[in-house]
C-alpha cells in the first residue's frame, strides 16, 4: 500500500468518516457514484470494486458487463455538505476491465491517454475553466424564473446570486478546488465562477465536482440550478470558455519574447491545430442538440472558426500579453458549453492542438474585426468557416474524422454517433410549443 492510500486510511479513521462515494462518469458526462463502507476501502485500493458496466451510458455492452472500479487517492476529499458527524468522503475512480487493464470506455482514462500523448512530446496540458449556470427559483418543468433579474457583473442584493456563490466557493475550496473569479453573468440569474489553473486531468476531476457542489448549493437554498448550454431563449447561454497552454517542465512552451503577441511556435501551431479541426471536435465541446441554440442564438457565442487577439468574436481568443508574465502566457477556446463532458472535450482539443504543433499546421491569419458584424461574402473572402449549426451537422464533421476516432477509442467514438444520432432523431420528431401556437390557429 503506497503513502496516499495510507493517509486516506488515517484520515478516514481520524475524521470519523462512515461512507466512500466511488465516483466516475459515463460517456456523456454524468456522474455516478456508489457507496461503500470504511471497510471495504482497503481491498477496494487492492483490487478494485466490481459493478455492472452494461448498465451505465455506453460503458459496456452486455456480454462484457463486469468492470472494476479503482480508486484514485490522490482525489480523496471530505464532502463538506454531508455533516461533520459520521461524514462522507469521495474519490474519483479508473474505470477497469476484469483483467485490470483500463476501460477503453471510460472517459477519465479517454483524457490519461491524450495526455500521456502530451507528456511523450514532451508536454503537461494546463487548463482554467470559467463555468456558467443557471439558477432558478421554480422546479423543473414550471415556467422558467430566473432568480434575479440582475445582469453582467451587477451586484445583486444580500440574498440572491452574491450569497449563492460565497457559498458554493467555500464549499469548493474545503475540497481543495482553489476558485480565481466569480461574478454575475449577462443573463438574469445567470453566474459565472472560474476555477484556478491545474493540470487537464484535475480539471476535469473539478469539474464534476463543482457541478454537484452548485446543485447541491441550489436544493439546500431552495433554488434549481442548470448547466443547460441555452435553458431561455432572450437570454445568454452558458458557456465554458476554457484557458489553455502547454508547459515543458517550468517553462511555459506558449511563449516567446520579441514574437508576435509573444506567442511561440508551439502555440501558433497549437491554434492553428484546432482551428483546422474545430468543426470535427463539436460534437464533443457540443455534444447536446441544445448546444447549437447557443451557438448560434447570439449573445457573444463564438460560431465561426477563427483567432484573434483580445477579440472575443473568435472561436480562439489570445489575451493580451502583460509584461512579466511570461507564466500567464496562454489561449482562450471559446467554444465549449458548460455541459460538456470535461474528459472528453479536454481530450480532443487538446488533440487537436498537439496535431498542429506535430505537423507544422500553418496559423491563418487572425481576425481583429468583429466577426459577427462581416457578411457571409466578407468571411469567406477570409477563409472564415462558421462552426456546424446543429447536432445533425457536428455529427456528419465528426464521423469522417480520424483525430476524433483516435482519440477517443473505437468504442467511445461509436457510443458518441450513435447515441446522438438517436437524440437528434428524438428532437427533430418533437411538435414544438411554439409550432402549435404559429400553425395550430391557422391551419
Amino acid at each position: 500500500m503506497d503513502r496516499q492510500q495510507e493517509y486516506v486510511l488515517r484520515t478516514m479513521e481520524e475524521r470519523d468518516i462512515h461512507f466512500v462515494r466511488l465516483w466516475f462518469t459515463d460517456v456523456l458526462g454524468i456522474l455516478k457514484s456508489v457507496a461503500i463502507a470504511p471497510a471495504e476501502l482497503e481491498g477496494a485500493f487492492a483490487e478494485g470494486i466490481g459493478f455492472d458496466g452494461s448498465a451505465i451510458e455506453g460503458l459496456a455492452r452486455v456480454y462484457e458487463a463486469d468492470m472494476l472500479l479503482m480508486p484514485d487517492p490522490t482525489t480523496f476529499q471530505v464532502l463538506p455538505w454531508r455533516g461533520e458527524v459520521h461524514g462522507t468522503a469521495r474519490m474519483f475512480c479508473d474505470v477497469l476491465t476484469p483483467d485490470g487493464q483500463p476501460s477503453l470506455a471510460d472517459p477519465r482514462n479517454v483524457l490519461q491517454r491524450a495526455l500521456k500523448k502530451a507528456s511523450q512530446m514532451g508536454f503537461t496540458f494546463y487548463t482554467h475553466p470559467e463555468i456558467e449556470f443557471y439558477l432558478f427559483k421554480n422546479k423543473i418543468g414550471e415556467p422558467l424564473e430566473p432568480l434575479d433579474s440582475g445582469g453582467y457583473f451587477d451586484h445583486t442584493a444580500r440574498g440572491s446570486t452574491n450569497d449563492f456563490r460565497r457559498a458554493a466557493i467555500m464549499l469548493l475550496e474545503s475540497m481543495g478546488i482553489s476558485v480565481e473569479f466569480s461574478h454575475h453573468e449577462a443573463g438574469p440569474g445567470q453566474n459565472e465562477i472560474d476555477l484556478r489553473y491545474a493540470d487537464a486531468l484535475s480539471t476535469a476531476d473539478n469539474i464534476m465536482t463543482f457541478r454537484t457542489v452548485v446543485k447541491e448549493v441550489a436544493l439546500g437554498e431552495g433554488v434549481f440550478a442548470s448547466f443547460m448550454p441555452k435553458p431561455m431563449p432572450d437570454h445568454p447561454g452558458s458557456g465554458m470558455h476554457s484557458h489553455l497552454s502547454l508547459f515543458e517542465g517550468d517553462r511555459n512552451a506558449f511563449y516567446e519574447a520579441g514574437s508576435e503577441y509573444e506567442l511561440s511556435k508551439t502555440a501558433r501551431g497549437f491554434i492553428a491545430g484546432i482551428l483546422a479541426h474545430a468543426r470535427e471536435i463539436c460534437a464533443i465541446t457540443n455534444q447536446f442538440s441544445n448546444s447549437y441554440k447557443r451557438l448560434w442564438g447570439g449573445a457573444e457565442a463564438p460560431n465561426y472558426v477563427c483567432w484573434g487577439h483580445n477579440n472575443r468574436s473568435a472561436l480562439v481568443r489570445v489575451p493580451l500579453y502583460k509584461p512579466g508574465k511570461v507564466q500567464s502566457s496562454r489561449i482562450e477556446f471559446r467554444g465549449m458549453d458548460s455541459a460538456a463532458n470535461p474528459y472528453l472535450a479536454y481530450a480532443v482539443v487538446l488533440a487537436a492542438g498537439l496535431k498542429g504543433v506535430e505537423e507544422d499546421y500553418p496559423l491563418p491569419p487572425g481576425a481583429e474585426d468583429d466577426v459577427w458584424a462581416l457578411t457571409d461574402a466578407e468571411r469567406r473572402a477570409m477563409g472564415i468557416e462558421p462552426l456546424p449549426r446543429s447536432l445533425s451537422s457536428a455529427l456528419e464533421a465528426m464521423e469522417h474524422s480520424e483525430l476524433v476516432a483516435e482519440t477517443l477509442g473505437e468504442h467511445v467514438f461509436d457510443f458518441v454517433l450513435r447515441n446522438k444520432r438517436q437524440e437528434w432523431q428524438e428532437y427533430r420528431a418533437q411538435v414544438t410549443p411554439y409550432e402549435l401556437q404559429r400553425f395550430l390557429p391557422i391551419l
